[in-house]
C-alpha cells in the first residue's frame, strides 16, 4: 500500500506518493492568478481520486497561525489569536493544533475546510501538521544565536534561537527574494541579534531562491545551506 504526502503552500500544492519510504511519484502545482482556489482544489481532488493509499500525511505551510506556550488550554480562542496575524474566515477554515514538547510551544493554525473535508471523507488514517512544527522537529540546535530559514516557492518561514531557546517564529508570503532578505534582516534588528554573531542555516527551495541566498551572503558571516530540495527529496515532506 502507498502513502500520500501533501504540502499546502501559498497558492500551491505539492504531493508525493511513496511506498516503503521510496518516492514513486512527485508533483507540484501552483495556482493561476485568475482562479487560485479552484486550481488547488481541483488538483487535490485529482490526487485523492488515485487509488491504493493506506495513509495520508498533510502539512500546511499556509501562514494562518499563531504560537503559544505548550499547555495553553483555551483552544476556543484559537481563531481570535490567529486573526492578529492574518484574516480568518471561520466558516471556511478548520482550526488545527500542533504541539512541540521539546521547545514547549504549540501552534494554532487554520486549514481550508473544503480541503480538510475532501481528505477526511476518504476514511483513511490522516495525520495533519503545521510546517513550523515539522521544521522545528528536525532542527539540530547549538549553543549560539541562530536563524533557521526554510524556503518555499514565494514563501519562507524562519526561527530565531538564542542558545537553543526559541525566540521567534514567522511565516511570510512574499513575491520577491529581496523581501525575504528585508524581513529577516529587520527581524534581527528587532530581537537584538548582531550580524557577526548570528549563524544562519538555510533549507528547502534553495536553488529556486538563489538570489536571496546570494544577497544574504553579502551581509552575513556565518551561512550554511543544510538541505536543498531535489526531486523526490523535499525537506518538510520527508523530514
Amino acid at each position: 500500500m502507498q502513502k500520500l504526502s501533501l504540502l499546502f503552500t501559498k497558492d500551491g500544492l505539492q504531493y508525493q506518493i511513496s511506498k516503503n519510504k521510496t518516492v514513486l511519484e512527485e508533483h507540484s502545482y501552483f495556482a493561476d492568478e485568475e482562479n487560485p482556489t479552484a486550481t488547488v482544489s481541483q488538483k487535490l481532488d485529482e490526487i485523492l481520486a488515485k487509488k491504493n493509499f493506506s495513509e495520508i500525511a498533510v502539512v500546511s505551510a499556509l501562514n494562518h497561525f499563531t504560537v503559544m506556550p505548550e499547555g495553553f488550554p483555551e483552544h476556543e480562542l484559537g481563531y481570535d489569536l490567529i486573526s492578529f496575524n492574518a484574516p480568518v474566515d471561520r466558516e471556511h477554515e478548520e482550526l488545527m493544533l500542533s504541539v512541540n514538547k521539546k521547545q514547549g510551544v504549540q501552534f494554532y493554525y487554520t486549514f481550508p475546510r473544503n480541503h480538510y473535508q475532501s481528505i477526511k471523507k476518504l476514511n483513511l488514517p490522516a495525520k495533519f501538521n503545521f510546517s513550523g512544527e515539522k521544521f522545528l522537529q528536525s532542527l539540530n540546535l547549538r549553543n549560539q544565536k541562530e536563524i533557521h530559514i526554510n524556503l518555499y516557492h514565494h514563501q519562507c518561514e524562519f526561527f530565531a534561537f538564542d542558545r537553543k531557546k526559541m525566540v521567534l517564529y514567522n511565516n511570510l508570503d512574499v513575491n520577491s527574494e529581496v523581501d525575504f532578505l528585508y524581513f529577516i534582516m529587520f527581524t534581527l534588528s528587532k530581537i537584538g541579534f548582531g550580524i557577526s554573531e548570528t549563524h544562519f542555516f538555510v533549507y528547502g527551495e534553495t536553488t529556486e531562491n538563489e538570489t536571496f541566498i546570494t544577497e544574504l551572503r553579502k551581509f552575513v558571516k556565518n551561512l550554511k545551506i543544510v538541505f536543498d530540495n531535489i526531486p523526490k527529496r523535499n525537506f518538510v515532506m520527508n523530514g
